[in-house]
């Protein structure tokens, strides 16, 4: 290894960085204590103060584990579920009538290993209307998630995912079309 390689001379940006401590201090501790759904725009108030752009109708569970509300876009009658986590460096943003399952992990950012330090690397993600991610899911850094798709439980999603398309599988794989019976 070459002496000029050291992990301890690694900086990244912190933006918002006392607002990130406070955030996390809140979302650890009052946010979790607003239980119930019928409390639910409590915690969308709490959010929205931090800049999360929410429908008034969401529902967010008290267990999520949001990284930054600032960056979080969640359209109407959405809902991220139980133990659900939301690492959200760069923006993520929820359409309409879409489920986040319960203990799913939404991660924008990961690091760029063509580089000896490994810097941080932040992509957007967007998950579309009336898409459900099923429980446990990992959905990574850059990923669209069409209108329509079904993501299976525990799946892991590195690449896009087509309206109306049911994935599954580590890495996650086209299934089937979604096809709705009236």
């Amino acid at each position: 290894m070459d002496d000029d390689f050291k992990l301890n001379k690694y900086q990244e940006e912190k933006p918002r960085f006392l607002l990130r401590i406070l955030w996390a201090i809140i979302n650890r501790t009052i946010f979790r204590l607003i239980i119930g759904k019928k409390l639910f725009f409590l915690r969308v108030g709490l959010l929205k103060i931090f800049g999360a752009k929410l429908h008034n109708r969401v529902l967010i569970y008290p267990s999520c584990i949001i990284f930054a509300p600032w960056n979080l876009k969640v359209d109407s009658y959405s809902c991220i579920g139980p133990n659900t986590e939301i690492y959200n460096k760069a923006e993520v943003v929820i359409g309409k009538n879409a489920v986040i399952s319960q203990g799913s992990y939404v991660c924008s950012s990961s690091h760029d290993i063509s580089k000896k330090i490994l810097p941080l690397v932040s992509k957007p993600i967007k998950i579309g209307d009336n898409v459900w991610v099923a429980a446990d899911t990992f959905i990574g850094p850059g990923v669209t998630i069409g209108e329509g798709a079904v993501v299976g439980a525990r799946a892991a999603v590195f690449k896009d995912v087509e309206p109306w398309a049911v994935v599954g599988g580590n890495p996650a794989k086209f299934i089937k079309k979604r096809e709705l019976k009236e």
